[in-house]
């Protein structure tokens, strides 16, 4: 039987709100090994552990603590809820749960699958359904530019049901220009020159066509990747050759075997000395 835990009542003094603090009822307190025993069966075949503590939980409810030694819930404590009716002398359980302490191992808190999905995540034979309000796409129609287009390709059924919508395309944009295949990159850094001036991008359509082109390059690090137009690598279709580095043959110095040598016109002034 569960008992409804009651809540104290309020005083009210000079337009000040105080709560009045729920005393804690004597035979409840006293209700230890009651309160034990309720938690040993709850815990069978193991038993609880040793008195914990004690909390008033309103007028005459009282809830006992006791250790949890099951080794797979380390830190968490057995609650046992002991009540008295009013001019009762005899306490009975209303409730006996297993609760966390403060260095209680828990579980991580629940996080919605499409929260967790990351990239790359998506394998074959997988469907991901897109929600039927995601701020990323908008209605084909869209897509058209004026009435005519909108009779002719989407009126007919020739159209994509949905596109990217203005939220879509910056969400894209930011995430590619962030990426590895933006500015930022350190092979971008060491590029001779950017991908905007290179004859093997291939500029994307529509508005992000400013800003972002597909490499056709196939010895090129993203060949086949959406990059920025500034970013760059080193097989842009302008880099320059650079000149080959002439390797010079350091001379040989024999440290072993060494000549004595006169200086030029010693000789001469030799003879004339002795003349």
């Amino acid at each position: 039987m569960r008992h409804n835990r009651g809540v104290s009542p309020t005083r009210y003094s000079t337009g000040a709100r105080r709560a009045r603090s729920t005393p804690v009822d004597a035979a409840c307190a006293a209700a230890v090994e009651e309160a034990k025993a309720a938690a040993d069966e709850m815990a069978w075949p193991g038993k609880a552990g040793g008195h914990i503590g004690l909390r008033a939980e309103g007028d005459r409810v009282v809830t006992h603590f006791f250790e949890c030694l099951d080794l797979a819930y380390r830190g968490w404590r057995w609650s046992v809820t002991v009540a008295r009716a009013s001019r009762a002398k005899s306490v009975t359980i209303s409730e006996v749960t297993l609760l966390p302490g403060e260095d209680a191992l828990l579980a991580p808190q629940w996080v919605p699958w499409i929260e967790r999905l990351r990239p790359g995540d998506l394998g074959p034979g997988d469907l991901l359904p897109t929600p039927a309000d995601d701020v990323r796409l908008a209605p084909g129609f869209t897509e058209t530019t004026n009435a005519a287009d909108r009779q002719q390709l989407w009126e007919l059924g020739l159209g994509r049901p949905r596109v990217l919508s203005a939220a879509g395309r910056d969400d894209a944009a930011e995430r590619w220009y962030e990426s590895p295949a933006g500015p930022a990159s350190p092979i971008a850094q060491a590029a001779p020159a950017r991908c905007a001036t290179c004859g093997f991008l291939v500029p994307l359509a529509g508005s992000l066509r400013q800003l972002f082109g597909v490499c056709a390059n196939e010895y090129a690090p993203d060949d086949g990747k959406v990059v920025s137009v500034d970013h760059g690598c080193g097989a842009h279709s302008e880099a320059v050759a650079l000149p080959p580095v002439v390797e010079t043959t350091p001379p040989i110095v024999d440290e072993w075997v060494y000549d004595t040598m006169r200086p030029s016109g010693a000789d001469d002034e030799e003879a004339l000395g002795h003349s």
